[in-house]
């Protein structure tokens, strides 16, 4: 039997999202309660050569919009990667769940073995999306929180998973 391609990408994408928006409203309280600058957290990494917090939101809004938009065979709205502040991230993270809210199942249909090209990648949709973007997807999410985490929001794993999807 066939996966639904929108069952396993939006209600998934919509989740973790809604999560990393909860945890940097965790992260802005922690701030403000231990006198933390804002911009500190923003540019926080983990690793010279990593991406600090900004980047990881973008680089994890980027990849569910463009591979939902490219499942559903619509064109992927442009939110370039502009924010420089922290408050910027979450206006980003509600523009991200706003478009995938206008995405329905029939319009994924036939996109797990429609051939997808994202960046240098030419993959069935199915491969792409389980063996490509959501590694990333996750991977930015995941760094995200540890940024957070690293620097003493106080966090748990259930911040990270959020509220179940519905799929």
């Amino acid at each position: 039997m066939p996966i639904s391609m929108y069952k396993v990408s939006v209600p998934i994408f919509t989740q973790l999202l809604t999560s990393l928006s909860s945890v940097l409203d965790k992260g802005a309280a922690h701030a403000e309660a231990k006198k933390i600058d804002l911009a500190f957290l923003a540019n926080m990494r983990l690793a010279p050569d990593m991406y600090s917090l900004i980047r990881q939101v973008q680089q994890a809004t980027s990849h569910a919009i463009k591979i939902s938009a490219a499942l559903a065979n619509v064109p992927a709205p442009e939110i370039k990667n502009t924010e420089t502040t922290y408050a910027e991230l979450k206006p980003r993270i509600a523009k991200t769940i706003e478009f995938l809210k206008t995405l329905k199942p029939e319009q994924f249909e036939g996109s797990d073995d429609r051939t997808i090209t994202m960046g240098e990648r030419t993959l069935p949709g199915r491969v792409l999306l389980l063996t490509h973007v959501f590694p990333h997807f996750y991977f930015h999410c995941t760094t995200a929180y540890d940024i957070l985490r690293h620097c003493g929001v106080p966090l748990a794993k259930s911040d990270f998973i959020g509220t179940r999807a519905e799929i």
